[in-house]
């Protein structure tokens, strides 16, 4: 047989020329209003020569305190990650079509998530700061939120991905809605539900380095400090424990995905 052929190009309908035009509006004026210019690329390559010149060699006087900080950050993004996928299950199970048939429930729910995952971590640090204060609570709070968006979202369409036939085996057999859950969507769900752990796991490392610019805790209040005191030396000190941090947790999640999942 013949290969198929591939299909010929479509003229795009006029909604989608429209908007293929508004892109591109954007686009141009995006490039426009960041008023890309040749000496000022010239120029930040220069500064970031002269930010490595006083940055070099790394200062590791305060290892100590920033330690201290590191492993604050390290605690928020494990605490707050665990937190969000616990709760991320259920919310899970909400907004599936395979485990939830009440429509406006399912909706509310997945419009819950969206928000959740839709506004930007910052915001919610700068939220949670407020109802809160100032410390690692908020970063928590702030990474539980951010882990539901992510989590729940992928938990969710995983559950709508699962074979149907072991659920409707249980069914058949009389079996309740909880029976269904813990005996079949549960089980195959699991391995997919792990993977996606890690990953917002890594994320949350990632997204915790930055919440103490805002005051929510961790290493982010450190390096925030040191670069407003030009202390740079200090600061690229932090940047490399940070990289440490994260390469060393991508590479755990890593072989942790390679032989389990």
């Amino acid at each position: 047989m013949s290969p198929t052929p591939p299909k010929r190009f479509e003229k795009p309908s006029i909604w989608s020329f429209i908007l293929i035009l508004v892109v591109l509006l954007f686009l141009v004026t995006g490039i426009n209003n960041a008023n890309i210019t040749l000496s000022r690329v010239i120029g930040g390559v220069m500064n970031i020569g002269d930010f490595l010149g006083q940055a070099f060699p790394p200062d590791f006087s305060r290892i100590g305190p920033i330690m201290s900080a590191m492993i604050e950050t390290f605690e928020m993004a494990l605490v707050g990650t665990l937190a969000g996928v616990i709760i991320s299950v259920p919310v899970a199970l909400l907004s599936s079509r395979t485990t939830n048939s009440i429509s406006f429930l399912r909706s509310l729910t997945r419009g819950a998530v969206t928000v959740m995952r839709t506004v930007p971590d910052l915001v919610w640090a700068l939220l949670f700061v407020i109802a809160v204060g100032l410390g690692p609570f908020a970063g928590i709070l702030t990474i539980t939120i951010d882990t539901i968006g992510f989590c729940a979202r992928f938990f969710s369409e995983r559950i709508d991905e699962l074979d149907k036939k072991p659920k409707e085996a249980l069914e058949s057999t009389g079996s309740g809605y909880f029976g269904v859950i813990t005996g079949s969507v549960l089980p195959q769900a699991t391995p997919s539900f792990v993977g996606t752990s890690l990953f917002a796991l890594e994320k949350s490392i990632r997204g915790a380095t930055v919440l103490g610019l805002v005051g929510a805790g961790g290493i982010g209040v450190e390096l925030s400090a040191q670069m407003s005191l030009r202390n740079f030396d200090q600061a690229l000190m932090i940047i490399i424990i940070i990289l440490i941090l994260v390469l060393v947790v991508e590479n755990i999640s890593q072989r942790i995905r390679a032989k389990y999942i």
